[in-house]
């Protein structure tokens, strides 16, 4: 589902009063472990915390990276991060911390899926957004980028 909203308070007042908890929730975790230079703006119709265009503009469609985003989807609440779907490795070291937690793990391609915030261990969560600083996360962007483009060239 995505919202028109303009601002991030105006997405939170939309939601269902269950939702805004749990959303404010873990927006809280993650500005709480937020690295310096990430901006928290709307954008992609959630709230998306990125890379300013005036830190990185080289981006392939003119658009902020994308470091991590949170949403209220149809059937689900979704936390977006983009840096553990970067590399494999990245992706099945979250994925075993998070089922050591005991609770059900339910990943998309690059989201958590959740339907209630007890299912969420936020305390990982906030791990994975404080363990990538912008300056790093920029430079993993980069070699995945080149990796890619070295695959199409092949």
């Amino acid at each position: 589902m995505r919202s028109d909203a303009a601002t991030v308070e105006e997405y939170l007042s939309q939601l269902p009063a269950d939702r805004r908890e749990a959303i404010g929730a873990v927006r809280r975790t993650i500005l709480g472990h937020l690295p310096q230079g990430y901006e928290e703006v709307m954008n992609w119709g959630m709230i998306t915390y990125q890379v300013p265009l005036e830190t990185y503009p080289e981006t392939y469609n003119g658009q902020p990276l994308m470091f991590a985003a949170l949403a209220s989807q149809k059937n689900h609440m979704a936390v977006y991060l983009t840096g553990i779907y970067m590399s494999d490795d990245a992706r099945r070291e979250f994925e075993a911390a998070y089922k050591a937690t005991g609770k059900r793990l339910d990943v998309g391609k690059s989201c958590v899926r959740f339907r209630k915030l007890e299912d969420l261990p936020l305390d990982l969560i906030g791990e994975c957004i404080a363990a990538e600083d912008v300056g790093a996360f920029v430079a993993r962007f980069e070699r995945a980028a080149a990796d890619r483009r070295g695959k199409k060239a092949e």
